[in-house]
């Protein structure tokens, strides 16, 4: 398989494209403006027990209490293992104003807090650490067993107690000292969280995950990418000190990307991240997709659409259902999709039929670095599957709820806007020659750019040789952008494309 990375940091935001022999599989987008808290670790204070709910509300510092599940307790010193209820209702030791050490597993979404556990884990290059355990596993992803064989004899002979660690997918055909280096690197980080929860009263951040730029390179990049390119300087040296801290062959595939023209727009897969805001996605074969998000779960609906099939209803059925579980597996990675997820295929009578479209969507599955579950197709032509939540979705990422529609609809967030307007002016730039132009924004819009984005926005007339006054017009939208040059009023903005 032919995988590449491609880095792209716009004005708020930074996207991260990864490509499957040519195609895109995988697309991460980094707000500045949304900080990233999974894997961070706090020192919070428990507010509230509530064994009905079989859950605790932790403060870790945030606008909302932590959700800490009963079930995501397994430290001796939290469980009360003497007084086990017949309904197998789990018995906690807490109670109000007790500090305890979390770890957050799910981002804090819409006003829901983000969601804790006391399994606390450190994840590196090669390993994750797991603090109380004496576990030593593989992951079960790493099919070659003399390898797997090989890594849990090493990982067994530089375990401490009370320190185990997971070997991650990566680390196949990494070197002893290497595994070595990362598990010393892991048991230093953790010795230094205790040590500063320690000194300091809660609520506080004991450990600081990586952001989600450096977090997802860090599971990406490994030795069998074939090109990585970065339009930034910064993320250049970041993925440079990856490849030469962990010892990867791959230097010569790094490029800095210097040309005017928007990288992802050179590389054609600009147009591909717009079609994830869409709610149908069409096949070759001429059927469609239909995929609808709602609080509770995702659905997804397959359609027969424009096929015309030369062989009977059940043939027809089954080609358009295989083709169509190979399409959903690769939207659930893109979208980053996750929950209840349920897939209505088109009916198919045959068992057998059934099962072959129930084992295609397994096999897609294995790609897909989320966790996933899967059962059988049901005798309606319903499949159902769960997805880990490691983020948010693709359509919170660049967009936010429409306040002229009280939330039922979406526009684009305010920073991927942004970023449209960065592609305008260096599309424009490379067929004119002016040097003045006026912006004209949604007032609140110009306020964002003018106030909280002072820096970005010279920045975004420095990189283009640009001077722009911004213009407030109340005529716009909040995802609309309009140009002209300095002297008139001459709408310029369709003569580019965005």
């Amino acid at each position: 398989m032919n995988k590449e990375i491609y880095i792209s940091k716009g004005v708020g935001e930074t996207r991260i494209a990864v490509t499957e022999n040519g195609n895109l599989a995988e697309l991460h987008v980094d707000k500045e403006t949304q900080e990233r808290t999974v894997g961070n670790i706090y020192k919070g204070i428990i507010e509230n027990v509530i064994p009905g709910m079989q859950a605790a509300f932790v403060n870790i510092g945030q606008k909302v209490n932590a959700f800490l599940p009963f079930s995501e307790i397994s430290d001796p010193e939290h469980l009360d293992t003497d007084n086990t209820k017949k309904d197998s209702q789990i018995e906690v030791l807490l109670s109000p104003g007790q500090e305890i050490i979390v770890q957050v597993i799910k981002e804090p979404f819409d006003n829901k807090g983000a969601r804790v556990t006391t399994n606390l884990s450190l994840a590196g290059r090669f390993l994750v650490l797991i603090p109380k355990s004496t576990y030593v596993g593989v992951s079960k992803k790493l099919l070659d067993k003399y390898e797997r064989r090989r890594l849990k004899k090493i990982a067994l002979e530089i375990r401490k107690p009370g320190l185990g660690m997971i070997i991650r997918t990566v680390a196949e055909g990494t070197t002893e000292e290497q595994i070595v280096n990362d598990y010393t690197s892991l048991v230093k980080k953790y010795n230094e969280l205790i040590a500063l929860s320690d000194k300091k009263s809660a609520p506080m951040l004991a450990y600081n995950d990586l952001e989600t730029t450096s977090s997802v390179l860090r599971d990406l990049i490994d030795d069998n990418v074939s090109k990585i390119v970065t339009d930034s300087r910064e993320d250049y040296k970041k993925v440079l000190k990856i490849i030469k801290d962990d010892s990867l062959n791959i230097e010569n595939s790094l490029e800095h990307y210097r040309k005017r023209e928007p990288l992802f727009r050179s590389i054609g897969i600009h147009n591909s991240i717009m079609k994830l805001l869409k709610k149908k996605v069409w096949l070759k074969s001429g059927a469609y997709l239909i995929i609808e998000r709602t609080e509770a779960m995702v659905v997804v609906d397959v359609n027969s659409g424009k096929f015309v099939g030369k062989k009977g209803h059940e043939e027809n059925s089954l080609k358009i259902n295989l083709e169509a579980a190979k399409e959903i597996a690769s939207q659930l990675r893109l979208r980053h999709l996750s929950g209840l997820i349920l897939i209505d295929f088109i009916d198919m009578n045959e068992s057998e039929n059934r099962k072959k479209v129930y084992q295609q969507m397994k096999k897609e599955l294995r790609f897909d670095r989320a966790k996933v579950a899967v059962s059988e197709i049901s005798e309606f032509g319903v499949l159902e599957m769960t997805r880990e939540r490691t983020g948010l979705s693709m359509i919170d990422s660049i967009t936010e709820a429409c306040d002229c529609c009280n939330g039922w609809g979406r526009i684009i967030s305010k920073d991927t806007l942004l970023t449209r307007i960065d592609y305008w002016l260096r599309e424009y730039k490379q067929q004119k020659k002016d040097l003045r132009l006026k912006l004209y924004l949604h007032p609140e819009i110009a306020a964002y750019l003018k106030n909280e984005k002072t820096r970005d926005f010279i920045k975004l007339m420095w990189q283009n040789f640009v001077y722009l006054k911004i213009i407030e017009d109340y005529s716009l939208n909040k995802n609309e952008f309009k140009f002209t040059k300095i002297n008139d009023d001459v709408d310029l903005t369709n003569e580019i494309g965005t």
